[in-house]
């Protein structure tokens, strides 16, 4: 039986946000300071690329694509996960939505405004692919391998606190989103033993 070792190595962080425009630029700032966190800053401009693009998708699926929506319009069910992992030396940026529709690549010509994300992943990771959990929803994530692993600093450090106000709804979907994140890190753990 061909088994391969348990990771040596592994990081995980999330984050929960309210599918509205303002996620993109706020999952970019999540994962600047968790890379820079985990000590590998050399992989903080591709990850912020790809959550970018990952993030603007699972918004146009299943959010408020205004770029001011009101605050009333924003429901439970508008709701985004955010998900960076390091295993070993491989980096992954993982987004949940609450659709089961997969992202479709698109070939634009240079007078096409749009549908350049997924090439731009694919051209910059090595590779991407959708996970569908058995909670529901969607997990798109794309891999980088790492050229050394993270050296985090010995203690974590205090967590961020959001005030209520802005902070997305909790409940059902946020329930979701994390079980979503978590089964996607089991599953691929178990294909490692």
């Amino acid at each position: 039986m061909n088994r391969t070792a348990a990771p040596q190595l592994y990081y995980a962080t999330s984050l929960r946000l309210a599918a509205v425009p303002s996620a993109v630029g706020c999952s970019r700032m999540f994962v600047r300071q968790a890379l820079r966190r985990w000590k590998v800053p050399d992989y903080v401009d591709v990850a912020e690329l790809v959550v970018s693009e990952l993030v603007t998708n699972a918004v146009k699926a299943t959010g408020i694509t205004e770029p001011q929506p009101r605050w009333t319009a924003i429901t439970a069910e508008h709701v985004v996960a955010v998900q960076l992992r390091i295993t070993d030396r491989r980096l992954y940026v993982e987004v949940w939505d609450r659709s089961t529709d997969a992202p479709v690549r698109k070939d634009p010509d240079d007078d096409t405004e749009g549908g350049r994300g997924l090439p731009l992943i694919e051209a910059m990771t090595e590779g991407w692919d959708v996970y569908r959990p058995a909670v529901g929803g969607k997990v798109v994530w794309a891999e980088m391998s790492l050229d050394e692993p993270p050296k985090p600093p010995p203690f974590p450090a205090m967590p961020i606190r959001v005030p209520n106000e802005i902070r997305p709804p909790g409940g059902r979907m946020e329930r979701v989103a994390t079980t979503a994140l978590m089964q996607r890190v089991l599953d691929g753990l178990r294909e490692l033993v």
